[in-house]
């Protein structure tokens, strides 16, 4: 076993040694082995990095073991690092282990802290083990894994109801989603034979197989419906649009674990899956364009939603769909190495923005609501520095991480001359002016003006359905009671210790030169056999011959949304009350987020409880427990009564009945 296969399986000992030694060994020795073990899988995913990506060393494949073996089926378990699993493998790990280094001091008065660094490791375990196979099996295992301790970090505090129905949401809405993955999976080895990459990609290239199979309604294409079963795995695990709403949800876990899912790891499980089978992709324009349609409509729709969210990391996790949506139309027009890009740098930046985020959450004693926050650049300037960091880079500004990569989105979009292609960079250069303004109004209202720390803010919410102050008051409480901590009022706004900050340099420093570093991985046929392109699908290689306004129009989209982000929030701090007064049916849809989860919850969720109700009340109670469980104890007890009241004691009534039964046995034989 070479040392490569140490990469996933150092997490998982580390998973194990916490989880099931934390009470024994204490808090500091589960820190310090899921740490030790996090740094040495960093360090392996890193040599694997520069010996496959850097070096242009041949693709590393090793089978660990036989998996299953049934007849003709046999799926191995296995290592394979090519220059995508590259790629994903010095994101994730080294990611990962900056978060595991931040939650020591985040965590630190949390008193289930083993038990928190466990479900770390075991998602990061999974994660690695769904970008290291070399086949859709193997993929699904991490796939169901993330989704798993996902489930377990996001209700960790489980006391809060809040966080347990959120937790519920992000595992449901997956199962929609991984519900289509598997049996994208289920028809891929009914027309292929074989789970493994390699030959499902040689088959489909050469065209080995039947162009159309049964569907529900009849004969489909059989490529267009393989692609669009597996795209709605990945709408589902990158919270795209129609199955986006566990996302925001699940920020009632611990900030770290908003920065694990929704920066490094599970949310850009989607976007891998999607490159890994562009070579299926690749052969239905169909799919592609739908992945185009709802990647764009996912940037725009999440960048609508967050300029008008308070609750800071929320305006991040909108972020975070919104970019999402950029990586899948980059995918859509065939860009799959821009989309790679884009998650490499976006994964330095969004972490950046959590911990970032984070590091304001603990100076403000774990209140979350921005209006009640303000003038914060003072007191904590070396958070606020970071934190302006990673928003420069998020909106693009030149030189850093996103001006790189999501420009090359963009201008391949252009690129492409498609009208599904024209669409997306429309929508997408709309959602690059709402990413600045947003970003720049949280960086406004939280470190600058002056402080609010008993009165809403600027934009307290009209119409708010969901009563963003008593939510904000009800979750001080919930900190209170699960980090000790009371309201921020009595308590000095400070900067976090340094476990707190180190990472968030680190991640800074990503931010700056990622884009640098990782701009190779755009350059036509980086990525060589793994992603192959099919003849007419150039949009990357064009993207270098947009006009001169294309180029630029990205930057022109920073500078309008900077600039009315200053006018509303610095310049004029009382007009975006009066623009939410006047249009308030807008700011409330916006603010509700296109109304999505009441949809849902009219459609799906009353539905499913009035049957529930009536399964439970008429089937079980009425039908099960009254008429047959109660029912037949009843009737068996009715009968007894009436056999015990022919129990007389008489003699002579036993007499009686003993000549009638005479007479019959008489009567019926003669």
């Amino acid at each position: 076993m070479s040392q490569y296969a140490y990469i996933p399986l150092l997490p998982l000992l580390g998973s194990l040694t916490a989880g099931l030694l934390g009470r024994l060994i204490g808090v500091r020795l589960s820190q310090l082995a899921t740490i030790l073990c996090m740094i040495g899988a960093s360090l392996l995913a890193i040599q694997a990095f520069w010996q496959v990506a850097v070096q242009g060393g041949p693709v590393i494949h090793e089978v660990l073991f036989k998996w299953i073996i049934s007849g003709d089926f046999a799926v191995n378990f296995a290592i394979y690092i090519d220059k995508i699993t590259a790629v994903m493998l010095v994101v994730v790990a080294p990611i990962a282990t900056l978060i595991h280094i931040y939650s020591i001091g985040y965590m630190e008065e949390d008193p289930h802290n083993p038990r928190f660094f466990s479900y770390l490791s075991l998602f990061t375990f999974a994660m690695l083990m769904l970008v290291l196979g070399d086949n859709f099996l193997q993929l699904f295992f991490g796939w169901e894994g993330v989704g798993l301790a996902s489930y377990l970090l996001i209700g960790f505090w489980f006391k809060k109801e809040s966080a347990c129905n959120a937790a519920i949401k992000a595992f449901l809405v997956n199962r929609v989603g991984d519900f289509g993955f598997a049996l994208g999976i289920f028809t891929i080895f009914m027309v292929f034979g074989t789970l493994d990459y390699a030959e499902v990609f040689q088959m489909a290239q050469a065209g080995q197989y039947p162009q159309t199979i049964d569907f529900i309604w009849g004969q489909v294409p059989t490529i267009t419906a393989i692609c669009l079963m597996l795209f709605i795995g990945a709408m589902g695990k990158s919270a795209q649009l129609g199955l986006h709403t566990w996302l925001p949800d699940a920020m009632e876990g611990p900030t770290p674990v908003s920065a694990l899912i929704h920066a490094a790891t599970m949310v850009t499980a989607g976007v891998f899956m999607v490159c890994r089978a562009s070579p299926l992709f690749e052969l239905s324009d169909t799919a592609l364009a739908v992945v185009t349609l709802v990647g764009a409509g996912t940037a725009f729709m999440a960048a609508t939603i967050g300029m008008v969210q308070n609750d800071i990391k929320k305006v991040i996790a909108y972020s975070t769909c919104s970019q999402l949506g950029y990586m899948f139309f980059g995918a859509g027009v065939s860009a799959y190495a821009a989309s790679m890009f884009h998650l490499m740098t976006h994964a330095f930046f969004k972490a950046l923005l959590f911990l970032g985020a984070g590091a304001v959450i603990m100076a403000m004693h774990h209140e979350q609501d921005m209006r009640k926050m303000g003038g914060l650049a003072k007191k904590i300037p070396i958070t606020y520095t970071l934190m302006m960091v990673g928003t420069l880079a998020l909106t693009g500004f030149p030189g850093l991480a996103g001006y790189f990569s999501k420009d090359a989105i963009l201008e391949s979009a252009y690129a492409a001359h498609t009208p599904t292609g024209m669409l997306a960079f429309t929508m997408g250069i709309m959602a690059a002016f709402m990413t600045t303004f947003y970003s720049f109004r949280l960086v406004f209202m939280t470190f600058h003006g002056t402080p609010h720390d008993q009165k809403a803010g600027a934009d307290h919410g009209h119409g708010e359905d969901h009563g963003h102050a008593h939510a904000a008051a009800a979750h001080a409480a919930a900190a209170h009671d699960d980090h000790g901590h009371g309201g921020h009022g009595s308590h000095e706004v400070r900067e976090p210790s340094w476990f707190v900050r180190f990472p968030n340099m680190v991640l800074a420093i990503g931010a700056v030169l990622a884009g640098w570093v990782g701009s190779p991985l755009v350059h036509e046929g980086w990525f060589g056999a793994a992603m192959p392109l099919a003849e007419g699908h150039d949009a990357l290689a064009n993207a270098h011959h947009v006009p001169f306004v294309v180029k630029w129009l990205p930057f022109g989209m920073f500078l309008a949304g900077l600039t009315l982000a200053w006018l509303l929030y610095v310049k004029n701090p009382g007009t975006p009350a009066r623009i939410a007064a006047r249009l308030s049916s807008l700011y409330n849809f916006l603010l509700n987020a296109w109304y999505f989860d009441k949809l849902y919850d009219k459609i799906f969720v009353q539905p499913a409880k009035c049957i529930g109700d009536g399964l439970w009340k008429t089937g079980d109670a009425t039908i099960i427990d009254k008429y047959l469980v109660e029912g037949v104890g009843a009737a068996v007890l009715r009968i007894a009564q009436w056999f015990r009241g022919m129990q007389t004691g008489y003699i002579y009534h036993y007499a009686f009945a003993m000549l009638i039964g005479v007479m019959v046995l008489v009567t019926f034989y003669v």
